[in-house]
Order: structure tokens, then C-alpha cells, then sequence
């Protein structure tokens, strides 16, 4: 009888999997482009994407990336990197954005002639940006003729994209 209960115990059933529901997160057209980028990055075309691919990418968009960094990415996602751990895994990142009213509300604080103060947060606080890469930001970002940061355009391009320059 012990024999039977210690089987049953072996045979459990196993606990699903997270990416069960990952493709009912986005439509099909989402779908594809995040196909077509998996594809991309995943350039030796075996179906994963390995830590020579993430280099391969990363270096093609002018960074030298160190092994350390690589691993840290690949570390993020539980197991060999397919197209469905690659869309599970921006779909988690995608999930974890606060809303616009919470993204509002939080330049809000730094009022509307912060951007110096705002450059100095992003460079020594929290997930820390490069002088580079906020330098960047900001020229991407809409500011007036007067030098005003528009955040709440600013908050809608980071949820939405930008808006076609031609319409």
C-alpha cells in the first residue's frame, strides 16, 4: 500500500507553465513583429536565441555589451530562449508599466522647468541612464520653443510610440 501512495506522489501532475496564456496578451499583428524581431536577433537561425546572438545585435546597434551583462539578460528568463519565452518575456515587461496617469502624476512632481533636475535623477538614481542615453531622450522628447518638457506627450510616446512625423 505504501508503495501505491509513493507513486502516486511521484506521478503528480506538474505545475503549468506561465506561457500557457502568452500569446492571448497580444494580437496577431504584435505577434508577427515580435516574430520578425525574434528572428532577427536570433541570426544563426536554430530557433534560440543565445548569448552570441544577443552580442551579435547589441554590437550592430553600436554597444560592446560584456559577457557579465549578456548572462544577466539571459539570466531574466527561465530556460533556453524560444519565440515564446522571448514574447512571454515582453510581455511580463510590457505588463509591469504603470499606467499613464501614474507615469503623469510622477513628472508632474518635478513640475515643468525641471529638466536639469530631472537629467540629474535619471543619471544617479534608481535604474541609471548614461549621459548619453538621456541626452538622447531628450532630443526624442517634446519640448516647446521655450524650452518646456511636454510630459504628458512625453508619458504617451512611452506607452503608445511616436507619432508618424507625416501625419
Amino acid at each position: 500500500m505504501s508503495s501505491k501512495r509513493a507513486k502516486a506522489k511521484i506521478t503528480t501532475k506538474q505545475p503549468q507553465r506561465a506561457t500557457s496564456n502568452v500569446f492571448a496578451m497580444f494580437d496577431q499583428s504584435q505577434v508577427q513583429e515580435f516574430k520578425e524581431a525574434c528572428n532577427m536577433i536570433a541570426q544563426n537561425q536554430d530557433g534560440f536565441i543565445d548569448k552570441e546572438d544577443l552580442h551579435d545585435m547589441l554590437a550592430a546597434l553600436g554597444k560592446s555589451p560584456t559577457d557579465e551583462y549578456l548572462e544577466g539578460m539571459l539570466s531574466e528568463v527561465p530556460g533556453p530562449v524560444t519565440f515564446t519565452m522571448f514574447l512571454m518575456a515582453f510581455g511580463e515587461k510590457l505588463n509591469g508599466t504603470d499606467p499613464e496617469d501614474v507615469t503623469h502624476k510622477a513628472f508632474a512632481c518635478f513640475g515643468e522647468e525641471a529638466s536639469g533636475f530631472t537629467h540629474e535623477l535619471l543619471t544617479t538614481m534608481g535604474d541609471r541612464f548614461t549621459d548619453e542615453e538621456v541626452d538622447e531622450m531628450y532630443r526624442e522628447a517634446p519640448i516647446d520653443k521655450k524650452g518646456n518638457f511636454n510630459y504628458l506627450e512625453f508619458t504617451r510616446i512611452l506607452k503608445h510610440g511616436a507619432k508618424d512625423k507625416d501625419h
